[in-house]
């Protein structure tokens, strides 16, 4: 068991990445593809809507800010692979 918990860190933490990248675009995903991206969703959504009230957005420039509750999910599930 302590085994597979490695393995799905890295799995949710390629799901992280690829959900980043695809959710501008979840409305043109093909119906496979959909189906995934709907399960990662279901994952990370609360996830970030929690964190988004405890972590702020950092200001990078005027009137532009970086959501960081992207990058505070990483860093803890790459914590968590480091305690594994």
């Amino acid at each position: 068991m302590i085994k597979i918990i490695p393995i799905l860190i890295n799995i949710l933490i390629v799901g992280l990445f690829l959900y980043s990248k695809l959710l501008p675009y979840k409305d043109k995903l093909n119906p496979q593809y959909k189906k995934i991206f709907d399960f990662f969703n279901s994952i990370f959504s609360p996830i970030f809507n929690f964190l988004k009230n405890i972590v702020k957005p950092f200001q990078v420039g005027i009137g532009l800010s970086v959501d960081m509750s992207q990058i505070v999910l990483l860093i803890i599930f790459l914590m968590i692979l480091n305690f594994f």
